[in-house]
């Protein structure tokens, strides 16, 4: 049989996972379903993206990897872009069909906690939240092991003549005196500094308006599956993956350390 456009993309079976659970159903839980699954192939491509983005630093192609940062900023400023069209979903739409959900809540969603462990902020305790068993808890596991994406960079500086320390902290001092030498000196390494800084800030981005559209739709109620909603997300706004980026900018202009 000849390949088609469907056949290719398994169009029949991406469009039969779409399955409303609330009485009648109610018209705007498709809505929600497409918009939390879309989110999940992005991620998917994020992850994609993030693991090519190490492998150039390994592999020290440093002219490469703003091309791939600026790929997945540019899947954030989509993922920013769908969070307009949930806002669309009123606050009794939403109630319309919320009990349906039970206890499922994006607090579950592995992918995201994957990128949160992919680009440093790991925390072990998590994993409690998934089945030793399953894939996603090996994925997780495997994703807690592995270097971050700012662990690569460094590595990718001390392999070209920077002398970063064998014991890192975040954010460090030391790091970032290096960081504003490379800013003076090193125009190549400099542009992958601010491609770092623009997922950052993407990710950001995404995080806030995340905690808009949730107050928007259920104020500061309870979340699904028991979370704390709103609250627990304002929690996590304000703490960049790369803070020692951040950091350089308050003294770019000392000159000690030129």
């Amino acid at each position: 049989m000849a390949l088609t456009y469907a056949s290719y993309l398994k169009t029949k079976t991406l469009l039969d996972l779409q399955e409303p659970l609330s009485d009648g159903p109610a018209h705007d839980e498709m809505l929600f379903i497409i918009i939390h699954q879309t989110y999940e192939l992005w991620f998917k491509q994020v992850l994609h993206e993030v693991d090519h983005l190490i492998d150039l630093m390994v592999a020290g192609e440093d002219k490469k990897i703003p091309h791939t940062a600026k790929r997945i900023r540019t899947i954030f400023k989509v993922l920013v872009h769908q969070w307009d069209i949930l806002e669309t979903l009123t606050p009794l739409e939403f109630l319309s069909f919320r009990n349906s959900l039970g206890t499922a809540s994006g607090f579950q969603s592995f992918q995201f906690k994957a990128l949160e462990f992919v680009f440093g902020y790991k925390r072990r305790e998590l994993l409690s939240n998934f089945d030793e068993a399953s894939s996603e808890y090996k994925c997780l596991v495997d994703r807690l092991n592995q270097p971050s994406v700012w662990d690569s960079f460094l590595a990718m500086l001390k392999d070209t003549g920077h002398p970063i320390p064998d014991e890192k902290t975040t954010p460090s001092k030391e790091i970032q005196v290096i960081l504003r030498r490379v800013y003076r000196s090193d125009p190549g390494l400099r542009d992958i500094c601010e491609a770092l800084v623009d997922i950052d800030e993407g990710i950001q981005e995404w995080r806030y308006h995340h905690v808009k559209m949730v107050e928007r739709t259920i104020g500061g109620k309870e979340g699904t599956g028991g979370s704390s909603g709103a609250q627990y997300l304002k929690e996590t706004l304000f703490k960049p993956f790369f803070p020692d980026l951040w950091a350089i900018r308050s003294d770019m202009e000392d000159d000690h350390d030129a």
